[in-house]
């Protein structure tokens, strides 16, 4: 009897077949070697820049950034959701307490004949507990509470997202601060020079050397290298103002002063196989939680085409007075069995079981695009971390090139030898230079500043606690979250 009980309990598990299809991981990165080292990042990553202020900046917004502080409340709210959609599974009990008085003012005379001008009180009391119980046959409540905890976790992993996200929106706010701040000063250093070479030229004019046109096309390159520097220090400000909102901060509160971006470290970072980036990635893992609960929601609307059973009972007493209230004679029980079977329903739990199955398949969809903007995201961050490698050594030598040509040029100016259109190519050729080299050096930083977002700037899912931060209370049974899924 018993093995026919669990027999067919087993088979009431409504909940649709799952196996794992993450779509095709290729063996190895577009952009990289297989026998390429991985150099995956650490949980601290931004302090191989060597930038105390960075550090600092990004435990700021760790503790502070109001986007991260959502993300927190969004935890919190998944998890009393998980609360709540396991409270189906236990039973619910309800206390009860009353009392009553009823005056009858025709009365009795004890008699079954009425006395007139007598009047009587009674009074009832009563105390009890209520339950209530639904019997999970079809795993409904079960599911439900599945879905929820497959919902926390997806909050969680949302959370760590945003946290990565907001730490690399800062790193890149504040490279790009440093670069702006060596863009300055290569603008007002070739100003001055300017300048310099212009009073030579002033005193060759007087000397009678040089013509008002020369003076003038000195002039005008003075004129247009001194305009420039305002939109830099405008520039400037504002990224030194956007460290604000990511710090959780008004602009006022920031007081930090950039450096220079040459004096950053670079650390190299490289990624291992495709197969392990998986586990890595929160906003992978998110899209993996998601669709668990898809599944499970699926569970949910084929067991609402079966009956319900609900178990209720009371228990209590009741007497005319408090004094006999507790006591054999006053005691009352009482217990029912309901089932409740849909028949017609227009086509809803059609439709919601549908909706179920619709919401999978778009859910397996964005879980596999994400799985490929991974891969995709370390592809990108490799390429351009290359090129910019490369691009930044042959501007550095043309940096030098324009330095030495300008140097040769301006020596030959205060002797006589070259005209001042000779001198006024040389000194653009070097600005135009070292401006783009600054440049440069960012696109360098931002491109490793991606590759360790796409890498998952250290967060890395363990293999063994597949619900961190969820207590066994909430979770009940164990709840597996495969790698991804097709359902069948």
């Amino acid at each position: 009897m018993c093995c026919a009980v669990a027999g067919f309990l087993a088979g009431c598990d409504l909940g649709p077949a799952y196996h794992p299809d993450g779509g095709t991981v290729p063996p190895g990165f577009r952009a990289g070697t297989v026998a390429d080292a991985a150099i995956w990042p650490d949980e601290t990553w931004w302090r191989g820049f060597a930038s105390p202020e960075l550090t600092a900046l990004i435990e700021a917004a760790q503790a502070h950034n109001l986007d991260i502080a959502a993300a927190m409340a969004r935890i919190r709210q998944a998890d009393a959701q998980v609360r709540i959609a396991g409270a189906a599974l236990l039973p619910n009990l309800n206390g009860t307490a009353g009392a009553s008085w009823q005056h009858d003012g025709a009365g009795t005379s004890g008699g079954s004949t009425p006395s007139r001008g007598r009047s009587v009180d009674l009074h009832s009391y009563n105390v009890g507990l209520n339950a209530a119980y639904e019997l999970d046959f079809w795993g409904k409540n079960a599911a439900t509470r599945q879905a929820a905890v497959s919902s926390a976790m997806f909050s969680r992993f949302d959370q760590q997202t945003v946290a990565l996200t907001v730490v690399t929106n800062v790193a890149t706010t504040w490279f790009t601060a440093l670069a702006l701040a060596d863009r300055l000063r290569i603008a007002e250093r070739n100003l001055a020079d300017a300048e310099q070479i212009l009073a030579v030229i002033r005193g060759r004019r007087e000397a009678g050397t040089a013509s008002d046109l020369d003076v003038a096309q000195q002039e005008t390159f003075v004129a247009t290298s001194r305009a420039a520097v305002p939109n830099l220090r405008s520039q400037l400000e504002q990224e030194v103002i956007g460290l604000g909102i990511l710090t959780g901060r008004p602009p006022e509160g920031v007081t930090v002063t950039p450096g220079t971006l040459g004096k950053v470290a670079l650390p190299p970072v490289a990624p291992g196989l495709p197969s392990e980036l998986l586990t890595r990635r929160p906003d992978v893992a998110s899209a993996e939680a998601t669709l668990q609960a898809r599944n499970f929601n699926i569970k949910t609307a084929r067991a609402a085409f079966f009956p319900s059973i609900q178990l209720t009972g009371a228990d209590g007493f009741q007497a005319a007075s408090l004094g006999t209230l507790i006591g054999p004679g006053g005691a009352l029980m009482s217990l029912a069995a309901g089932l409740t079977a849909p028949i017609f329903d227009g086509g809803t739990l059609r439709g919601q079981l549908e909706l179920a199955k619709g919401q999978y398949d778009e859910q397996l969809a964005i879980y596999q695009k994400a799985v490929l903007q991974a891969f995709t995201d370390v592809d990108n961050g490799l390429t351009a971390w290359r090129y910019a490698t490369e691009q930044e050594a042959l501007e550095q030598a043309a940096v030098d090139q324009a330095r030495r040509a300008a140097t040769i040029a301006r020596a030959q100016m205060v002797a006589g030898t070259v005209d001042i259109t000779t001198v006024l190519t040389t000194e653009v050729t070097l600005l135009n230079n070292e401006d783009a080299l600054a440049q440069v050096k960012l696109a360098r930083a931002q491109a490793l500043l991606s590759l360790y977002k796409a890498l998952g700037g250290g967060w890395q899912r363990a293999g063994n606690d597949e619900h961190p931060g969820l207590s066994p209370s909430m979770l009940g049974g164990a709840v597996a979250l495969p790698v991804g899924g097709n359902l069948q």
